[in-house]
């Protein structure tokens, strides 16, 4: 299936609306949707926080595209505020917290297989093998102190095993800085770590503004090293675009980010009501495109199709990629790092390692660590 980027327009901006109503609308059910459909929801909301950070970041950067960049960005914020209340109430932080760390290795592998910049390809396989094991972290956090499987949450999507461990992922920060993409690079690549990017930045912000009010003190400890990665995977997958490129081209990409994922979960999605979301979004977001290639014609004077692909990548893949994730960690070798690294983690671990503590000894059971016990009992 392909999308037509030179004649799909979607929705203008200007019939753009919703109503208090809409931006409550009933959430999914953690118990009887597809775990497939929870990625979904996670995705979309964390490409629309992604776009809301850009937004600003433009507005106080270029004072010609302010009024323009408000517009967008309001439709933007309501289009989040919209996806973040498809969450249950009844899903706890830490069970979000897991489904997050679902995403970023399934949607990691599912990139890393597709991606012809070796690259692109050299940082998703490694980030989503650390990726791995804070699920496998979290996942004993969750059964050691709130005594649930996280298993109801993967629904055996996702294995629970640990992948490259987490007390030896910390690393100095010139260690996570790459050298950038040039001119030319395939948009493809730059999509791929655009929604690779705005994954980690959504763990980032659920883990340091949720987690240290996370109520048992190891994890909360947790939640800080964790977070502390996704800081470093997101400045590692930044570090590869092009720091010449405009901020109209930088724009354009972040719409063509959000059309495609849109799709993929239009293309995927199994519920009605949420199929139909993902088709009014994907429309959304195809006017901004429309928007902002017109906005490249008046300011910069240039033809807007030189800068964007015919069509779009196939639609991320929504499947198990455990296959996958597997022959990736057998194959998985130390990644390189300079003596600064080595000092700064043994300083972050000199009054030990949350994330080597809360797993101790633990290895997943169906129904979690204390049934295996009555049962071995």
């Amino acid at each position: 299936m392909a999308l037509d980027l030179r004649r799909a327009h979607g929705t203008p901006l200007e019939q753009q609306r919703f109503t208090w109503r809409e931006l409550a609308p009933s959430p999914y059910s953690k118990l009887d949707d597809d775990a497939f459909t929870r990625l979904r929801v996670l995705l979309v909301g964390a490409l629309e926080s992604e776009q809301n950070r850009f937004l600003h970041a433009l507005a106080r950067s270029v004072g010609t595209l302010r009024v323009d960049a408000a517009r967008v960005r309001r439709i933007e914020h309501h289009q989040q505020l919209l996806v973040r209340a498809l969450h249950p109430a009844d899903q706890s932080v830490l069970e979000t917290t897991i489904a997050i760390e679902q995403a970023q290795v399934e949607v990691g592998a599912a990139i890393a297989q597709e991606a012809s910049d070796p690259a692109l390809a050299a940082v998703a396989r490694a980030t989503l093998l650390e990726d791995l094991d804070h699920l496998f972290r979290f996942a004993a956090l969750l059964d050691r102190v709130e005594g649930q499987d996280a298993n109801h949450v993967l629904q055996s999507y996702t294995d629970l095993i640990p992948g490259r461990p987490t007390a030896r992922q910390h690393r100095a920060p010139e260690d996570d800085v790459r050298r950038p993409w040039g001119r030319g690079t395939a948009p493809a690549a730059q999509l791929g770590a655009l929604v690779l990017a705005a994954l980690g930045g959504e763990a980032l912000g659920v883990y340091a503004t949720l987690g240290p009010s996370y109520p048992d003190p190891l994890g909360r400890q947790l939640f800080a090293e964790i977070a502390s990665v996704e800081e470093q995977h997101v400045t590692e997958l930044e570090s590869l675009f092009d720091p010449g490129a405009s901020w109209l081209e930088r724009w354009l990409l972040h719409e063509l980010a959000e059309v495609w994922c849109c799709w993929s979960a239009f293309v995927h999605e199994g519920d009605r009501r949420l199929r139909a979301l993902f088709e009014r979004f994907l429309d959304y977001e195809l006017g901004h495109l429309a928007f902002v290639k017109q906005l490249v014609r008046e300011h910069e004077r240039r033809d807007p199709e030189e800068l964007l692909p015919d069509e779009l990548p196939d639609p991320i893949l929504w499947r198990s990629q455990r296959d996958f994730v597997r022959a990736a960690l057998a194959g998985a070798g130390a990644r390189d790092e300079s003596v600064a690294s080595r000092g700064r983690r043994e300083a972050l671990a000199a009054a030990g390692s949350p994330s080597e503590a809360v797993a101790a000894g633990w290895t997943w059971h169906p129904g979690g660590e204390l049934a295996a016990l009555r049962r071995a009992g």
